[in-house]
């Protein structure tokens, strides 16, 4: 390397590493040999690593395994890593080796190095606080990665269930604004008895609720903790009271209730909480490409589609042709979710590719469901904001659909039966009439009949209308 730098030794040899650099020579292996895609565990992840790596300094120093003042130490200096301050030390590839040793080793090394720092002496001058002996006693990452992994995904489902909240409490809002809003309902594209635009909204408020619901439920998956497993499961080189007083450390630290795992071998091998998140996540984007495209679609014109409602201009949507505005926020969400889609498929495939003890495809499935929950949390949220608050009826569209629709004539079946109400319907097609004016032209109803029985309004709920008397 150019410049000035420290000497750092492992079992493979020597390296250069840059004098101001917090982190050691595993973390410049694994930055040389896994310079795939720039990206990075995000912080989330950076902030949990440190978090267990502050917990097992306190529980080990009140085990008596650890010194006090290098518990002490290493705890300030893992609070200044789960703050943010050492981020740029990271370095990392997502696509590294297995398991995620090179970024556990990324952690102890940065942990390690400013514990030395804060003490006075050098970095890299690991008699003083060494990354492995010190930093991860009584762990493996074997048994911290899935840690975080919990950690990491509980802390981001939080801020997602809060979007989740916004968008729902917002459909319901818009339910209520038109709730007198008739139009034509639509099954197969084609026309169907009328709804309401209220109806049509509260649904959507509703699937998002459910999804909401589902999401919390994984959480108790998520808050049982293998960590204790150390290398296989064993929890060898660990306090048999470590396991049980890591999980106390990490309720206290994150506010979280904890668990420990029944069985710490499971939690080790066993990835499925983590593909069950991500299950819930792309049944949420498979719901929300839906929602998302039934607003794109009801808002289609202005003056050529649907126009049934008119969604907030928030850019203009051409280059060339002046005046356009586009659905700008419902086709960013539907990318989101399209993406969030991808995301569990890689989830699914990292999750059965587990052997024997351990699945070392971790960091795989980490990124995936962290970047899932991220893109999701702010797309929702704009999505909410910038596009659903803002959504006006149309009413006058609405109502024309609704009173044009053929499938009003579902009204008369009861009294004429299917077959008569079916030539009604092709005759009113043929004949660019609407059903009313047919049913009145074919004698089958009066005048104040068809417009009693008839009007949309009165059809957006249970019941036979044909068969009620006045």
């Amino acid at each position: 390397m150019k410049g000035k730098g420290r000497v750092e030794r492992d079992p493979l040899g020597e390296k250069v590493i840059p004098e101001g650099a917090y982190y050691g020579i595993q973390t410049a292996r694994a930055a040389e040999n896994f310079p795939v895609s720039g990206l990075r565990l995000p912080r989330e992840f950076i902030r949990a690593l440190a978090l267990i790596k502050k917990a097992a300094a306190r529980v080990n120093t009140d085990l008596g395994l650890l010194d006090e003042g290098l518990g002490s130490v290493i705890s300030k200096a893992a609070e200044e890593v789960a703050s943010g301050m050492w981020d740029g030390h990271f370095l990392v590839d997502v696509y590294q080796a297995g398991a995620g040793t090179s970024q556990n080793m990324n952690t102890n090394e940065v942990i390690a190095n400013r514990a030395i720092e804060i003490l006075g002496g050098r970095k890299g001058d690991y008699s003083m606080v060494h990354p492995n002996d010190h930093v991860n006693m009584s762990q493996s990452t074997n048994d911290v990665f899935p840690t975080a992994m919990r950690l990491s995904c509980l802390e981001s489902l939080k801020d997602l269930l809060k979007a989740l909240d916004l968008l729902s409490s917002t459909f319901l809002e818009k339910s209520r604004e038109f709730r007198g809003v008739i139009k034509a309902g639509r099954t197969h594209l084609q026309d169907a008895m009328p709804v309401t635009l209220g109806q049509e909204f509260h649904a959507y408020s509703t699937c998002v609720r459910r999804h909401r619901e589902r999401l919390e439920a994984v959480v108790g998956d998520l808050s049982c903790l293998g960590i204790g497993g150390t290398a296989v499961g064993t929890g060898i080189n660990a306090h048999p009271d470590y396991p049980r007083r890591m999980v106390e450390e990490l309720s206290r630290e994150t506010g979280h209730d904890f668990c420990l795992a029944e069985d710490l071998f499971e939690a080790m091998q066993s990835m499925a909480p983590f593909a069950r998140l991500s299950g819930a996540l792309r049944d949420l984007s498979l719901d929300l490409i839906r929602i998302a495209n039934d607003l794109r679609l009801m808002a289609s014109g202005p003056g050529t589609g649907l126009s049934e409602i008119e969604l907030p201009p928030v850019q203009p949507g051409s280059s060339i042709m002046p005046g356009k505005v586009n659905p700008v926020m419902a086709e960013a969400l539907d990318m989101i979710c399209f993406q969030v889609v991808g995301n569990d498929l890689a989830v699914a495939m990292a999750s059965q590719a587990g052997q024997l003890e351990l699945n070392v495809m971790m960091p795989v499935i980490a990124w995936n469901l962290l970047h899932s929950l991220r893109i999701l949390r702010n797309g929702i949220e704009g999505f909410a904001r910038r596009c659903v608050k803002g959504i006006r009826a149309k009413e006058g569209m609405c109502r024309l659909w609704a009173e044009r629709s053929l499938a009003l004539v579902t009204v008369l079946a009861p009294r004429i039966g299917y077959n008569k109400a079916a030539e009604i319907a092709k005759k009113a097609l043929l004949k660019g009439r609407s059903i009313k004016d047919m049913a009145i032209e074919e004698g089958l109803l009066s005048p104040d009949e068809a417009e009693r029985l008839l009007d949309p309004e009165g059809l957006a709920g249970p019941g036979i209308p044909a068969l009620e008397r006045e």
